[in-house]
């Protein structure tokens, strides 16, 4: 490792230049928070009715008596047998956090269009303590733009991100916000996708302060290193749309 080396005095000065911008921007960060809180809302009149542990819920069910709900938009579809390797990682960094959540009025969910019978079997395996409930037969995942029709792939015309362009994988990733009020009404707040989840990468930030960095290949491209937390001892290779390929699989269908 290649790197220049200097006295305690000199690392000092350079660490307190440093130290200016980082409270730059974590006071640029704290402004745009606040943005981020005044946008205006969208009330939510269409019924959408997921399937988890509880049965049959709707998007009100979800906030499970709470004012404030996020969803997490999973990556897992019909007849996946790994979830995203992306969510996963999501996932392992938030699951944690949940329980402080929702004594902070803040519920937690994660959707994913697979069947339930599915995504239980995976939460069981994955270990993770977070409600996860199915979208499967809803419109929920389409309408807020995480899963595209195969004629919307085909036609090359999907809005992801907020931008409109190609889209060569079904189900993508993202979080949602969504509010309720006294009177029970739901409002969506806030979405955000593609690398707007990596605020919620508790190891990125860890990785960001050591000398290799993330280490990564491309800006954001996890793919190069994680895995799901049960095959880091596994051979195997982690697709560009974020889904996992065992050896053997690879082997069997060349």
């Amino acid at each position: 490792m290649n790197h220049s080396v200097v006295s305690r005095e000199e690392w000092i000065e350079a660490r307190k230049a440093l130290l200016a911008k980082e409270k730059e921007w974590t006071r640029q960060r704290d402004a745009l928070s606040a943005e981020r809180r005044a946008l205006p809302w969208v009330r939510i009149d269409k019924e959408y009715v997921f399937e988890g542990p509880s049965g049959r819920e709707t998007l009100s069910d979800l906030f499970a008596g709470r004012s404030q709900l996020i969803v997490k938009h999973f990556m897992f579809g019909p007849g996946w047998q790994d979830p995203c390797v992306g969510c996963s990682f999501e996932s392992d960094n938030i699951d944690g956090a949940v329980i402080h959540l929702e004594h902070h009025g803040v519920a937690y969910v994660a959707v994913s269009r697979a069947p339930y019978a599915e995504i239980a079997a995976v939460h069981k395996r994955m270990g993770w303590r977070f409600r996860w409930v199915s979208s499967h037969g809803s419109d929920f995942n389409y309408d807020f733009n995480v899963s595209f029709t195969p004629e919307q792939i085909a036609s090359g015309r999907t809005v992801y991100n907020y931008r409109e362009g190609a889209m060569p994988i079904e189900e993508m990733s993202g979080r949602s916000v969504f509010c309720k009020d006294e009177t029970g009404a739901v409002f969506h707040t806030y979405s955000s996708f593609a690398r707007g989840g990596e605020v919620n990468l508790g190891a990125y930030g860890l990785l960001d302060a050591t000398p290799e960095g993330r280490n990564e290949t491309d800006r954001g491209n996890l793919s190069d290193w994680v895995r799901l937390h049960d095959r880091y001892d596994t051979a195997g290779h982690v697709d560009p749309g974020g889904r996992w390929h065992a050896a053997d699989e690879e082997e069997c269908c060349r």
